[in-house]
């Protein structure tokens, strides 16, 4: 048992210091090239005044967002999976990105005034898309249903995408300054943007910590909580309520991003096991590892052009999730 724990320790301490590398490397890379140690100076303010620039106006907020934007969401799909026992769930499949995306959409397309609002727009929208998916899927006589869930957040996911295509058409002159954001791009984001999603985010770490206990609870079974004398339906809407706040977040500032929330906890899961003690927290570090590397590769490997994260992430994402359907992992949650 000793050995075991020692074991995940050690699996966190190495994603860590893997991302720290990723992110010193990251900084440097682009179409100027720094290397890691004049990256280091210019951190602490010993590098040259272009380097300043580069750095402090352009990088290191876009590598600051991707950390936090990557943690939001693979915390968020981690707590999704626990409510639905199910390791294929995901705030873009589920249908909870697209409602948010759809009422960001509406304020930057319809209602530019209330640009103020986003966050909280996005925390709606996303909130209404789970009451539906959750509707849809409910049944009294076997609760959440893998395949039911899967089919529900297809079937929003497919109704908002048609709003969002609805609001393209009929404000397609204002479209442009939507289109990066539709695509989860982290380009064009400066401190501001980080300094605004940071507080929201906090909020959003210190409550996905609180439900740990209540997420190792659902693990149990129903049987087994009920026997707990635990409220599984109060639990259910605590843990849906963290996980869409923070997609919601994360779709507000971003965009688009899908499969994050997929593809970490799937693997945290793989690495140290379900035990949402040390789970959600490798997630937390590994969401941003690999949203950090999707953005990197993005903006470095057809440079001058950029490709955003969110087509980064669908790339890599869609071949994944079809390779855990053929596991079956579906059939077995």
């Amino acid at each position: 048992m000793v050995e075991k724990q020692k074991r995940k320790v050690t699996y966190i301490g190495i994603a860590c210091v893997l991302l720290l590398v990723a992110t010193l490397l990251s900084i440097g890379l682009g179409s100027v090239r720094i290397s890691p140690v004049d990256t280091i100076m210019t951190v602490f303010g010993h590098g040259d005044g272009s380097n300043q620039t580069i750095l402090w106006d352009i990088r290191i907020p876009r590598v600051f967002l991707a950390l936090v934007i990557g943690s939001n969401l693979a915390a968020s799909g981690a707590l999704l999976q626990a409510v639905l026992l199910n390791p294929l769930a995901d705030p873009g499949l589920t249908g909870v990105s697209s409602g948010a995306a759809v009422a960001v959409l509406l304020i930057i397309l319809v209602f530019p005034s209330l640009y103020a609002l986003v966050p909280l727009a996005a925390i709606i929208g996303g909130g209404l898309a789970a009451i539906m998916v959750y509707m849809w899927a409910w049944s009294k006589r076997t609760g959440f249903a893998p395949i039911r869930v899967i089919l529900s957040g297809v079937a929003v996911n497919a109704v908002f995408g048609g709003v969002i295509g609805l609001l393209s058409i009929l404000y397609s002159d204002k479209l442009p300054a939507a289109l990066q954001w539709l695509n989860g791009s982290l380009s064009g984001k400066g401190m501001d943007g980080v300094l605004t999603i940071f507080p929201y985010s906090i909020i959003g770490w210190i409550a996905a910590l609180l439900c740990i206990r209540q997420a190792n609870i659902l693990r149990l079974g129903e049987q087994a909580a009920h026997n707990l004398g635990q409220n599984l339906t109060r639990i259910r809407f605590m843990l849906s309520f963290v996980a869409v706040y923070l997609a919601a977040v994360s779709v507000s500032t971003v965009g688009l991003v899908g499969f994050v929330g997929l593809i970490v906890p799937h693997i945290a899961r793989m690495l140290i096991g379900s035990d949402y003690r040390v789970m959600l927290p490798l997630s937390v570090v590994l969401g941003a590892l690999i949203l950090l590397i999707a953005d990197t590769l993005g903006r470095t490997v057809f440079a001058p052009l950029e490709i955003p994260s969110g087509i980064v992430m669908a790339m890599v994402g869609g071949p994944y999730f079809l390779y855990l359907m053929r596991k079956g992992e579906a059939s077995r949650a």
